[in-house]
């Protein structure tokens, strides 16, 4: 929790910010205005959305902490403050730089540099955009025995622009089912992701911005438990969905409920009045289909 500055200073305000012919007011001649911008590191061009900034008191408090005096989420900040010491801080997404600012005047003007570049995630099915709400994206730091060893975005959104520090990532994109019922899914997926997952190994460099598309290869299923070909669903049926080595899916209850399997072999098993149903079928890649489970 940030502390109180000393009741000795004078009142902390957030400057205007100038803009064309805008002109700062006079300031007394212990305050000052701090003005500053930030770049990726190597370049000269001013980084224009996204970042955060916050200053600190030079001291730490009893605590251990300093002091937080003001924050902003502009582009070029303009901090009207006591001369004093100061530490700035500015984040943009998991980038982040520390400068440690003496303002001693009127007017002084800073810029950080960022050792940072940017990812946007295209997650797609056949050849158009998958919506936001059926996607789930998650980048994590690999380790050599640990590919998703430490998970930094847990909810990236497609097409955003994602600030990193350089280094290497794994991205992975989960297509989810509009059904929420039924799920087998492991511990920590939301609870209508389907098979369909895809990963990437990305790399990124300062500087520079990095584009992924995803391709997923899924189609939507819908189940039937039927005396005859074409004919009307059998309703109260239990249906089990599972891959031809025997490993459980999804577990659905209805008439005919639907959900989203990666392309692939499927074993599907149906269960009504005490008796027992099964055939196989396959999935192709954006093709939705019923699959008609016989009793005969």
């Amino acid at each position: 929790m940030a502390q109180a500055p000393p009741a000795s200073q004078p009142a902390i305000t957030r400057a205007p910010q100038p803009s064309g012919d805008t002109q700062i007011p006079a300031l007394p001649a212990t305050t000052g205005v701090l003005s500053l911008s930030a770049t990726i590191a190597g370049q000269n061009t001013r980084i224009q959305g996204g970042l955060h900034w916050r200053v600190f008191s030079e001291s730490a408090g009893a605590d251990g902490n300093r002091t937080l005096i003001d924050t902003s989420d502009a582009a070029a900040p303009a901090f009207q403050l006591p001369n004093a010491v100061y530490y700035v801080h500015v984040s943009y997404g998991l980038a982040s730089a520390t400068k440690r600012i003496n303002l001693a005047g009127l007017a002084a003007t800073e810029q950080l540099a960022l050792n940072a570049g940017s990812l946007r995630i295209s997650p797609v099915l056949g050849d158009g955009p998958i919506p936001p709400n059926r996607i789930s994206l998650a980048i994590y730091v690999p380790e050599r025995a640990d590919r998703e060893a430490k998970l930094v975005v847990a909810s990236a959104k497609p097409n955003d622009i994602i600030g990193l520090p350089e280094g290497s990532y794994r991205i992975v994109s989960t297509y989810l089912d509009l059904a929420t019922g039924g799920s087998t899914n492991a511990p920590g997926l939301p609870p209508n992701a389907t098979n369909s997952v895809i990963n990437a190994e990305v790399t990124i460099q300062s500087g520079k911005m990095t584009e992924v598309t995803l391709r997923h290869r899924a189609a939507q299923i819908t189940l039937k438990l039927v005396n005859s070909p074409g004919s009307e669903a059998l309703a109260n049926t239990s249906f089990s969905v599972l891959t031809p080595g025997g490993d459980v899916i999804r577990e659905m209850i209805g008439a005919f409920p639907s959900l989203v399997l990666a392309e692939g072999e499927y074993v599907v098993i149906a269960r009504r009045d005490g008796k027992t149903f099964q055939t196989t079928f396959s999935v192709q890649s954006n093709v939705d289909r019923d699959v008609d489970i016989l009793t005969q």
